[in-house]
């Protein structure tokens, strides 16, 4: 394990690594969810918690140059003096890390009308598998070339590590408004996402929670749930004053059409700051009920969220778990969350059996394995279920171009036999196809 504190010595831990041919893994913050960032094979790991400057802010351009280990959160206060804000926000954005948030192309609430952490990198530095320092992007609006900035994004340090990132800031909104929509049924509450966006309103932000996480969360915040509701969404609009009133009044009408109960809005900053506390707390707020959860992160199309969601429930009823739901509904991202003791016999392999169902489950709707967490360990084997040999063969000759050695963070994301499409299990290949 080595803590650099520039490029240049990153640059000499991977020709370190290279000249002994150890495998090598960057780590960030270490609030990964899908083991991206976990050593295998006694590979050295490279901590970039130490390089956490903030390089440079520029407000003409919106643009700020960092370095990988500064936390997510710490960009946006340190641009908050200029009206200026960084808008992918995850869950974890007091302790994840700007180079971790692009490993795994990170999404997070606020990331709807947005977009996740690829529209808002312009470029990396990286020290790549040979040792090479290199930019990839630039901060002109469309740099000349293969967009190899979008390639390096989310590819989870299989192609290198990250040793600066060069990112859009967003400037902060005239008016912001929030509200809280309650309901006696999970399956309204699906339906009014649909009936949101369906309308033509594609607000900042559109959270749901079902009722176990909302009791959850009520009693280890007080953000001002209702703990009766069967589900609840939490939404933002922000733009223009009266922009924002015409959506927050049209967002009450297809609320109630759709049965919801109450609709409030945040009568102030504090209040507004209190729901979003409560959102951004479940994950914490689960501790009171179990120590120990299992969360998934999935994408479904909008379309598709009642029928999934029911599913899910079904396949924790039939494996004997208790599962919450709270997640990003804006962009079908589900986060369900298996809550249990794994002291309890058996709990472990009902609980990956009960994943394995969601995830499948989420393929057979017309989704895919990751919205914002990444692939990592936990769901390598199974990207032959989404994916044709001849693509899974496409992406590890990708890999293959920018790390011909196969050290930077092997084993991660693609299964074995990718290279050559010879994986069990995979779709099959159309007949007449040549690989």
């Amino acid at each position: 394990m080595c803590f650099p504190r520039d490029a240049r010595e990153v640059q000499a831990a991977v020709r370190a690594a290279q000249h002994h041919g150890v495998p090598f893994v960057a780590r960030g913050s270490g609030t990964g969810l899908a083991g991206g960032a976990t050593p295998l094979d006694d590979a050295l790991v490279i901590v970039m918690s130490q390089m956490d400057r903030i390089l440079e802010i520029d407000p003409r351009s919106r643009t700020a140059w960092v370095e990988p280990g500064v936390l997510n959160l710490d960009l946006s206060r340190a641009a908050a003096p200029h009206g200026l804000h960084y808008a992918p926000d995850p869950s974890s954005q007091q302790a994840c890390s700007i180079g971790g948030n692009v490993g795994t192309n990170a999404g997070g609430p606020h990331c709807l009308a947005s977009g996740t952490t690829t529209a808002h990198v312009l470029a990396v530095d990286a020290v790549l598998a040979d040792g090479t320092a290199t930019r990839i992007g630039g901060a002109r609006p469309d740099e000349p070339g293969y967009d190899l900035r979008g390639v390096y994004v989310g590819s989870e340090g299989t192609l290198g590590v990250t040793t600066g990132v060069l990112v859009r800031l967003l400037p902060d909104p005239p008016a912001v408004r929030t509200l809280l929509l309650d309901f006696t049924s999970i399956d309204d509450a699906a339906t009014t996402v649909s009936g949101i966006i369906a309308e033509g309103i594609l607000p900042a932000a559109l959270e749901m929670m079902d009722a176990q996480i909302t009791r959850a969360v009520e009693d280890f915040v007080g953000a001002g749930y209702p703990r009766d509701a069967e589900a609840v969404l939490l939404v933002e609009l922000d733009g223009l004053p009266d922009g924002v009133t015409a959506q927050a009044l049209a967002i009450d009408e297809i609320g109630r059409t759709h049965g919801a109960r109450t609709v409030r809005v945040a009568r102030d900053e504090a209040e507004r700051e209190l729901l979003w506390k409560g959102r951004k707390s479940a994950f914490g707020a689960i501790a009171r009920i179990a120590p120990d959860y299992y969360l998934h992160d999935a994408v479904v199309p909008r379309t598709q969220l009642v029928g999934v969601l029911r599913r899910i429930y079904e396949i924790a009823a039939e494996q004997r778990l208790t599962m919450m739901n709270v997640f990003h509904a804006g962009d079908g991202n589900l986060h369900p969350l298996i809550v249990f003791d794994r002291r309890e016999p058996g709990t472990w392999e009902r609980v990956h059996h009960a994943g394995t169902e969601i995830l499948e489950a989420c393929i057979a709707a017309g989704g895919v394995l990751s919205g914002e967490h990444g692939i990592g360990v936990e769901k390598r084997d199974l990207m032959g279920r989404l994916f044709s040999p001849i693509d899974l063969d496409a992406q590890a000759r990708l890999v293959e171009a920018f790390d011909p050695s196969g050290l930077a963070n092997p084993r991660k994301v693609l299964p074995a036999g990718s290279r050559c499409g010879e994986l069990a299990g995979t779709r099959p290949v159309p007949e007449g196809t040549w690989i």
